[in-house]
């Protein structure tokens, strides 16, 4: 009877152990558009990536994309450089605007390059952060950007890498022969070739509501981008993430990233914050 009371006490222990371990395993998956830290990056590339794996961020997102290179360094010493902090690049930020007339060869060479170089970094997607003026100027041409979209994503499904578009407030706010800018662009993409990243502050400052684009598109915004007018939770904060994030089923959303474009404080601090304000919050995971 000892035996079996001390062989049951000693189970409950060891999975007591185990759950609280695998508790402590259970970090959340944050990550970091480096343009929030781009003059930090300018003057030190190592010592920045190492101070954001140290905060706890799990994975960066690059601004950095140039030549095939990443920060001046090469796709795989990038790669290595953040696997040394923790953290890894699931995401970049990159892309050349529609091509001109004759000049669509040396585009498709151009992403082939590219996409070579975020794969052997270990991307998982590539995003377009904005397009040109000229694309808000008609809708001939906007189609244009659907199908060159459309092109290129072919190309990334084919490496085993997503593509995107990542908006800003402006989108939202054209109007072209009676089609919404955004609109028109989710609904011409083919949801094979082309996700989208939603920056949750921009759509709002551009007059829409994200859970309204969750609802009518529903599975097309992979990515969100998070965000608020400075550092998130702070004295100035404007925005209530917990419905859009309880939306993710609906929305699609596979990953989340922190971005702060403004900042009352140093922007390394004003990271921090950020990540600490997410981290904390019940409705992340």
């Amino acid at each position: 009877m000892i035996r079996q009371l001390t062989f049951v006490l000693l189970m409950l222990a060891v999975s007591g152990t185990m759950a609280s371990c695998q508790k402590k395993a259970e970090k959340k998956q944050i990550g970091i558009q480096l343009w929030s830290v781009r003059d930090a990056l300018k003057s030190d590339v190592p010592g920045t990536i190492e101070k954001l794996g140290q905060m706890g961020y799990t994975f960066v997102e690059a601004a950095g994309y140039n030549d095939g290179q990443f920060y001046g360094m090469e796709p795989a010493d990038f790669k290595a450089l953040l696997e040394k902090n923790g953290m890894t690049m699931k995401g970049s930020h990159t892309g050349i605007n529609l091509p001109k007339d004759g000049e669509w060869n040396d585009a498709m060479a151009w992403w082939d390059a590219c996409i070579a170089a975020h794969k052997a970094a270990g991307a998982e997607w590539i995003v377009k952060p904005s397009m040109g003026a000229e694309a808000y100027r008609s809708l001939d041409t906007l189609q244009m950007y659907c199908d060159y979209y459309n092109a290129i994503g072919e190309k990334c499904n084919a490496a085993g890498i997503r593509f995107g578009y990542h908006n800003h407030a402006h989108e939202f706010e054209t109007e072209l022969d009676g089609h919404t800018f955004y609109n028109y662009l989710v609904e011409n993409t083919d949801p094979n070739k082309v996700m989208f990243e939603l920056d949750l502050y921009w759509i709002k400052a551009g007059g829409k509501e994200a859970l309204d684009y969750f609802k009518q598109y529903p599975g097309r915004f992979e990515l969100y981008h998070v965000k608020d007018e400075t550092e998130l939770g702070g004295t100035d904060a404007t925005m209530d993430f917990k419905p859009l994030f309880d939306a993710a089923a609906q929305s699609g959303m596979k990953n989340y990233i922190v971005e702060v474009e403004r900042y009352n404080y140093d922007p390394l601090e004003s990271v921090r914050m950020s990540y600490d304000f997410l981290n904390q919050a019940e409705y992340t995971h």
